[in-house]
C-alpha cells in the first residue's frame, strides 16, 4: 500500500492528513502554534514555529497511524497566503513573518497605487490591499531598512517551511499570484513593478508549479517527523487553490462557495487576459496554465459568530440556527449586510460597517439568525454575479466550510445563487488539495482532474426553488442598495468608534 501527505500550514495551526490511492483520509493531526500582535493592526507569527509544528504534527501522524515510514511516498503543501518572511543569503530568517491579516501597511498601498497607477491592475491584476506582500516589502524598506539591505530572498509562509525541510527555495505560482509581484499572465517576476520601488529581482525566488517536485526530506527532519529522507516533496499552493482543487475545482464552469470566517466564491477559469478593474481577485491555479476568480467576503462565518457570542453566547450554533426554516425567505423584512469589518468584494472598503435594517417587536432570535445567514449569502452573491458578468456560467456550486453544515443554509444559497449546490461526502479543503498536488506528482494519475475524480465525491444536491429564487432576487436588489446609502453615514459614525 502506498499514501501521500496534504500539509496545510493555516494561520492558528498546521493540519496533516494521510490519504490512501482511493482518496480515503485514514488519519489526521493537527498542532497549534501562536499569533503575535505587538501593536494595533499588527499580526505577526515566528516562521521557525511552523516549521517545529509541522514536524510535530507529522511525526504524531506517523506515530497514530502505524504505517511502515516508506509507504508514504510524498507530501504536499497549502499555505496560508501573503505572508512575508525575509531569510538572509544563510537561509536565517531576519524578523517576525509578518501577516495576510496584518493592517499595518494602508499607507504603502497608496504609495503603489499612486506610483504604478493603472499599471497595477494591467500587470498585477489586483489592488493593493493590506494582505498583500509587496506593501509589507515595502513597509519593512521604510521602516527597518537594515532589514531589507540583509534580505537574500522573501518567501512566503509555506515555502519557508518547504525549504526548512528540503533546502530548497522556490514559490509556486499560485501563491506568487498574491504577491503583487507577479505578472499572473506571463508568469513571471515583474522587472517593471520590482524597478519601480528599487527592489531587486534577486529578492524573488525561482517560480515553479504546484505539483513540481522540489526535492526530498533532509535526512535530519525526515528522522524527526518520521520518515524517510526518500519522501517527495512537492512545491504546493495557495491556501485558497488548494481549496479548489479539494473541491474539484479544475475545469471551466466549476465554481465553490467556501464559508469559513471570511466567505469566499471562487471560479476556475482558461481566460488569461479577462480584466475585472479589481473587483475580484484573479490569481494562478495550481492547474497548469489555469487561472481562478475569486471574490471574498471578510466577515462570512465570522458575522454568525459575532451574533451567537454578543446576542446568544449560551447557545450552541445548532440551537442558534434551529427553527429557522420556520422563518419565511426574507426573515420578516429583518435584512442584515455583513460588513461589520469592512468589506473586500466588490467594495474594497475598511470602513464600511454592518446594520440590521427593518426590525420591528415582532421579529425572533430566529428571523435574526436567518437575516445573518441571508446576508452572508447576499454578499457572496456579489461576487457570483460579478463572474457572471464576465461571460461565465454558473449553473451549480460546490459549497464547503461551515456553509455546508446546515441543511436551511445550503437550500438558501441554492436559491439565492439560483444554481444547484452540491455538499460533497468528505471535506477536507486545503488539506485535500495538497494531497492531491502530491498524489498528482507521483504519478499515481495522469492529470490533477483524474485524481480529484476518484478522490472527491459528492454527497447531496440542492435545487434552487424557483418562487423562492425569484423572492430573493427583490430582495437582493435591495441589498445592494444599502452599502451606497449607508457609506457616508457610516464616515460620518467614525468618530464615536472607540
Amino acid at each position: 500500500m502506498s499514501y501521500v501527505i496534504g500539509v496545510d500550514l493555516g494561520t492558528s495551526a498546521v493540519k496533516t492528513v494521510l490519504v490512501d490511492r482511493s482518496g480515503h483520509v485514514l488519519y489526521e493531526a493537527s498542532e497549534a502554534y501562536p499569533l503575535y500582535q505587538p501593536k494595533a493592526g499588527y499580526s505577526e507569527q515566528n516562521p521557525e514555529d511552523w516549521v517545529q509544528q509541522t514536524i510535530v504534527s507529522l511525526r504524531k501522524l506517523m506515530e497514530i497511524s502505524g504505517i511502515n515510514p516508506a509507504e508514504v511516498e510524498g507530501l504536499s503543501f497549502s499555505g496560508q497566503m501573503h505572508g512575508l518572511v525575509l531569510v538572509d543569503a544563510e537561509g536565517s530568517v531576519l524578523r517576525p513573518a509578518i501577516l495576510w491579516n496584518d493592517t499595518r501597511t494602508t499607507a504603502q498601498c497608496r504609495k503603489i497605487e499612486n506610483t504604478l497607477g493603472q499599471d497595477l491592475l494591467s500587470i498585477a491584476r489586483n489592488r493593493a490591499l493590506e494582505g498583500f506582500t509587496l506593501p509589507k516589502i515595502l513597509w519593512v524598506q521604510e521602516n527597518e531598512p537594515e532589514i531589507l539591505d540583509q534580505a537574500a530572498l522573501f518567501l512566503l509562509p509555506k515555502d519557508y517551511v518547504r525549504y526548512r525541510l528540503t533546502g530548497d527555495y522556490a514559490m509556486d505560482y499560485s501563491d506568487a499570484a498574491g504577491t503583487l509581484l507577479l505578472d499572473p499572465a506571463a508568469k513571471s517576476w515583474s522587472e517593471q513593478i520590482a524597478n519601480a520601488f528599487s527592489l531587486p529581482l534577486s529578492l524573488c525566488p525561482k517560480l515553479v508549479e504546484s505539483f513540481d517536485l522540489v526535492g526530498t526530506l533532509l535526512p535530519e527532519v525526515a528522522e524527526e517527523a518520521g520518515l524517510t529522507p526518500q519522501t517527495k516533496v512537492f512545491a504546493g499552493g495557495a491556501d485558497n487553490a488548494c481549496g479548489a482543487i479539494g473541491a474539484g475545482i479544475l475545469s471551466e464552469g466549476k465554481t465553490m462557495s467556501s464559508i469559513g470566517t471570511s466567505g469566499v466564491v471562487l471560479s476556475y477559469e482558461e481566460r488569461k487576459n479577462l480584466d475585472f478593474e479589481g473587483k475580484v481577485h484573479f490569481f494562478n491555479h495550481s492547474e497548469k496554465d489555469a487561472y481562478y476568480i475569486m471574490g471574498v467576503t471578510l466577515a462570512a462565518g465570522y458575522s454568525l459568530t459575532w451574533f451567537k457570542d454578543t446576542f446568544a453566547k449560551d447557545l450552541s450554533f445548532d440551537l442558534l440556527l434551529q427553527g429557522i426554516d420556520q422563518i419565511p425567505a426574507g426573515s420578516g423584512g429583518l435584512l442584515f449586510t455583513p460588513y461589520i469589518v469592512g468589506e473586500r468584494t466588490p467594495h474594497p472598503d475598511a470602513n464600511i460597517r454592518g446594520s440590521f435594517i427593518g426590525m420591528d417587536a415582532s421579529h425572533t432570535l430566529q428571523h435574526f439568525g436567518r437575516a445573518v445567514l441571508e446576508g452572508i449569502t447576499f454578499s457572496l452573491r456579489e461576487s457570483i454575479d460579478i463572474i457572471r458578468g464576465a461571460g461565465k456560467t454558473i449553473s451549480e456550486v460546490i459549497s464547503i466550510g461551515g456553509g455546508a453544515k446546515n441543511e436551511t443554509w445550503l437550500q438558501m444559497q441554492a436559491d439565492i445563487f439560483n444554481a444547484k449546490i452540491i455538499k460533497l461526502e468528505s471535506e477536507q479543503g486545503p488539506a485535500m488539495g495538497a494531497a492531491i498536488l502530491a498524489a498528482y506528482g507521483c504519478g499515481w494519475f495522469g492529470s490533477l482532474q483524474e485524481v480529484a475524480a476518484a478522490f472527491i465525491r459528492p454527497a447531496k444536491t440542492y435545487e434552487p426553488n424557483p418562487e423562492t429564487a425569484a423572492s430573493y432576487d427583490k430582495l437582493f436588489a435591495l441589498y445592494q442598495e444599502v452599502y451606497g446609502q449607508t457609506r457616508e453615514l457610516n464616515e460620518k459614525l467614525t468618530e464615536y468608534r472607540s
